[in-house]
């Protein structure tokens, strides 16, 4: 795992040249997610696969494109489709865009995923924003031998969520009257889902949610003092002792389902800031 100033310098260049101006906001859309882009105003949009040193999403509901434009007067950036570790990627690949984002000029990072309800009060379908968050990935984005060329290396993460954003979100989710759960996301590896033993350990440990993603973007924003706000939609209730196999197929369309609670969250927050 290695990353150099001249290659975040190109693909920077290449999406400047594309048109991607000076944008304030970054949004990175989870599973499921990825009707935001519908929002954006005089939409630019960049593959992955066209875009220099970007990996390439592998999975078939992460469509892998890389949009600019205006969502409620914002200029904003949106990454349709995130990549994993369960797709072969490193730390590095999973965390480049969030890299390329910054250096654009974002000033705040939005994140949403999907993720299973270990929390047996939060139910499917409901939206919870994540105040602290778990590493069981096995890794870190910050564990290769120049990351001292980008920032500390050693990142404080006593607040990884940015405070104020989630005050914002909060008091919108109120005065929109949308049931917003608060509590801690946990990432693991995948792709497979968890026993019914893990979801019990999992619970022991303090997770409230779990998912495959968002906990590497988040250490890059904070490695990069870059405010950010993540949302999960529970897309399945993990009880061990009621536990029924959970279709993909299902997930995605509870994610859909619940998706515009999430938009319309997002889109508050932007009017907001």
């Amino acid at each position: 795992m290695r990353i150099t100033e001249k290659q975040l310098q190109e693909s920077t260049d290449y999406l400047k040249e594309k048109g991607f101006d000076n944008p304030e906001i970054g949004i990175v859309l989870g599973t499921g997610l990825g009707k935001l882009v519908d929002a954006i105003e005089n939409p630019i949009t960049a593959h992955y696969n066209h875009i220099p040193f970007f990996p390439l999403a592998t999975v078939e509901f992460h469509s892998g494109k890389l949009m600019y434009g205006t969502i409620e007067g914002k200029k904003t950036v949106v990454m349709q489709g995130r990549f994993h570790l369960y797709e072969g990627y490193d730390f590095v690949d999973v965390t480049y865009p969030i890299r390329v984002m910054r250096k654009l000029g974002i000033k705040k990072l939005f994140v949403s995923n999907a993720a299973g309800a270990i929390n047996l009060d939060f139910k499917k379908g409901d939206l919870m924003l994540i105040e602290d968050h778990i590493n069981l990935l096995g890794g870190s984005p910050l564990a290769f031998g120049n990351v001292a060329d980008f920032g500390d290396r050693f990142v404080d993460m006593n607040e990884p969520y940015d405070v104020n954003m989630r005050e914002k979100i909060e008091a919108i989710a109120e005065r929109e009257n949308i049931t917003l759960q608060k509590g801690v996301y946990a990432s693991v590896i995948g792709p497979q889902l968890e026993t019914k033993a893990e979801y019990r350990m999992l619970k022991i440990i303090g997770a409230d949610a779990v998912g495959m993603s968002t906990v590497p973007e988040v250490i890059i924003a904070n490695h990069l003092r870059l405010p950010i706000v993540a949302v999960s939609v529970l897309t399945d209730e993990c009880d061990p002792d009621n536990l029924k196999p959970v279709d993909i197929q299902d997930i995605i369309k509870v994610a859909g389902e619940t998706e515009p609670k999430m938009i319309r969250l997002f889109r508050e927050l932007l009017k907001s800031l």
